[in-house]
């Protein structure tokens, strides 16, 4: 039986009745608060239940629950949740959505008690796709990892009662929706933007770029010096050759002793802070980016020329 079929179906029939109905068609469902959203059941809908003993024991101890099913794979439909909520009205992005062609296929539209809709769309066939909010445009996206409310369900808003009703049926053939596509189109993502003057690991014989690398970064000298060492160090450039490469790179700036000095220290740090990566990473940082990221930022605020790099 389809989504419409059972909506159909269920229209009108006790709570209690309709979500014994959702099981016999294989649809686990699980019980909500009555007039609200959530879930009496302990771990939420991980307990949702297609069992029709299961499912008449939870209504008979709660006989007003609404009634929620899990979006996705299990019930084998996803929504997109279209909201109206004060200055976010989230129909004008749905619309622009369809006329880009992301989600006309909607297999019934179903009207929430607070003016919204839920377009109901088939789930795509082995391929989980996540739920996900964009907020800013007014529109959520249920699919696997999230639940829904079913008619005919009831919210309680500031003493009123509303149901989840059917608003209109598809006609033509239902088509299933690209949730990632649909996401880039209503909350694009900005492009990365590179940080300025990167520099990766360099060999023992590239003391000319380091020199120029060093000569752009408008910051600490000592700062500077420790991050292009640790760089090396991270390159895996022996300790000897780094100190010979930072001499000839820096040598205008900084004393001999200053140099060896610093690049010890920054070797030490690198394989200190490897060691302790293993146990409480900050993902996607390398020990001196993590190390430069705390130092960079005190810098920027007690000095008027410092900038993050």
């Amino acid at each position: 039986m389809g989504t419409v079929e059972l909506f159909a179906q269920v229209a009108g029939v006790p709570l209690a009745a309709a979500a014994v109905q959702f099981t016999q068609t294989g649809v686990p469902v699980l019980p909500c608060v009555p007039g609200g959203k959530r879930p009496l059941v302990e771990h939420g809908f991980h307990d949702a239940s297609s069992d029709p003993a299961q499912v008449r024991a939870w209504w008979r101890r709660w006989p007003a629950a609404n009634i929620g099913v899990p979006t996705g794979r299990a019930s084998g439909f996803v929504v997109v949740d279209v909201d109206v909520h004060g200055p976010v009205d989230g129909r004008a992005c749905f619309a622009r959505a369809t006329a880009a062609g992301l989600t006309g296929g909607w297999k019934v539209l179903v009207r929430t008690p607070t003016g919204g809709m839920h377009a109901y769309y088939p789930a795509m066939p082995g391929r989980e796709q996540r739920s996900w909010q964009a907020g800013r445009a007014g529109v959520d996206f249920r699919g696997d990892g999230g639940y829904i409310i079913v008619p005919p369900s009831a919210r309680t808003i500031e003493g009123i009662t509303a149901w989840y009703r059917v608003e209109e049926v598809g006609t033509g053939p239902a088509r299933t929706v690209d949730a990632g596509r649909l996401r880039d189109f209503l909350d694009p993502r900005p492009e990365p933007r590179p940080r300025p003057d990167t520099w990766q690991p360099v060999g023992r014989d590239d003391a000319e770029r380091l020199a120029r690398w060093l000569g752009r970064q408008d910051t600490d000298r000592n700062l500077k010096l420790f991050w292009a060492s640790c760089r090396l160090a991270e390159g895996g450039v022996p300790m000897a050759d780094a100190i010979d490469a930072v001499l000839a790179a820096a040598k205008s700036d900084f004393g001999p002793r200053e140099i060896a000095a610093t690049v010890r220290s920054a070797y030490r740090t690198v394989l200190t802070e490897s060691a302790r990566r293993e146990s409480s990473p900050r993902r996607g940082e390398s020990p001196a980016e993590r190390w430069f990221g705390h130092h960079a930022h005190a810098t920027t605020r007690s000095s008027p020329r410092g900038r993050e790099l």
